[in-house]
């Protein structure tokens, strides 16, 4: 018993040991001075961790006003409050804030005093989805790398809000009110270096005009689109994953070699009303066409290079890349065509 007894003082003494070296280790470069320091200038709404003394956490806190933020703030978190304006005084010393979380809050465009944001010379992140903005805010902080706005009821976006953001790389529209008129052919001029695009489940009933030339990932699901103008994609030449889901695309809407670029990698075409395979790139390797229209599957119709051409070059050539290919949902009746599996060598998965 006294063994026992022993052994667990031993253990926990060991327990304790390994906890107070971990917990040294975390506060053991803070100066007590400084601690206080960072305790006594901390909002009392809010928490200034200690370990991480250039973060405020006012998150969850039912809060109607931004408190006043301390100058070593470089990272807010103000998200699932119930917040209704943005003003300066707030900020009058958050000169080196980088990274701003206000979503899930009740603002409004009128909320927003005007030039407040453009202010936060050093912001690269501002996060303001599930709001109540009409419009995209303007005027924005230059050196922005990333705006989310999704889930806003977003209607329009100033014109020019946009034309001094070189550093964007990602903007996230989806989940709002944006018509076709509200992207005009120069709404996204000056996003030189954007490479996300996000306008999913909104009105749109065309292609948006004038997507950014570096865009990699466009995401346009869930809108009322029926046709791809011709050559559509010469104009974003880099753009690798393109979702099209939920849409009203049928053959009709798509050129003849719409689809058949060598840019895209990953292809989301799910519940249109396709009745055939459109024509694709040997570089595609996802292509998702479940819940359209398609009867049938012809491999040598579909296939990018000639079956034939392909026998003689064999895995030296040009062979297609298509690894995962999604046809269920559709009229297709299994077996797969054995033209498929000749074509498409790559293939690691077919669902239908």
């Amino acid at each position: 018993m006294i063994l026992k007894v022993c052994t667990s003082l031993l253990l926990l003494f060991l327990a304790n040991s390994v906890w107070t070296r971990t917990v040294r280790q975390v506060y053991g470069d803070l100066d007590p001075d400084h601690w206080s320091h960072y305790t006594s200038e901390c909002p009392q709404e809010c928490f200034c961790p200690p370990s991480f003394p250039n973060a405020l956490y006012c998150d969850n806190k039912q809060l109607k006003e931004i408190p006043a933020i301390p100058a070593r703030i470089w990272y807010l978190y103000l998200q699932n409050n119930l917040i209704e304006t943005v003003s300066e005084k707030p900020f009058v010393n958050a000169t080196h804030l980088r990274w701003i979380n206000l979503n899930r809050n009740k603002i409004t465009n009128n909320g927003i005093e005007s030039g407040v944001l453009s202010k936060l010379k050093r912001l690269l992140y501002l996060f303001l989805e599930d709001n109540e903005l009409e419009e995209v805010p303007a005027p924005l902080p230059v050196g922005l790398e990333q705006l989310r706005l999704a889930r806003n009821k977003i209607s329009r976006i100033p014109e020019g809000v946009f034309s001094n953001l070189e550093n964007l790389t990602m903007l996230d529209l989806h989940q709002n009110s944006l018509l076709d008129s509200a992207l005009q052919s120069d709404t996204f001029q000056g996003l030189n270096n954007l490479m996300q695009l996000n306008i999913a489940k909104n009105s749109l009933k065309k292609m948006p005009l004038s997507i950014p030339a570096n865009t990699l990932q466009l995401f346009l699901d869930n809108n009322s689109i029926e046709v791809i103008p011709e050559n559509y994609f010469s104009t974003i030449p880099k753009v690798t994953f393109l979702r099209l889901n939920y849409n009203k695309l049928s053959d009709d809407g798509i050129p003849p070699n719409g689809f058949n670029v060598s840019s895209i990698l990953d292809l989301q075409l799910s519940h249109n009303q396709l009745t055939k395979i459109p024509p694709i790139n040997a570089h595609l390797e996802h292509l998702h066409l479940d819940h359209n229209k398609i009867k049938s599957v012809n491999g040598t119709q579909i296939c990018p290079v000639s079956i034939a051409l392909e026998e003689d070059y064999g895995y030296y050539g040009n062979i297609p890349r298509l690894r995962y290919l999604r046809l269920d949902g559709n009229e297709i009746q299994p077996p797969i065509p054995l033209d498929i599996m000749i074509c498409f060598r790559l293939l690691q998965a077919v669902v239908i």
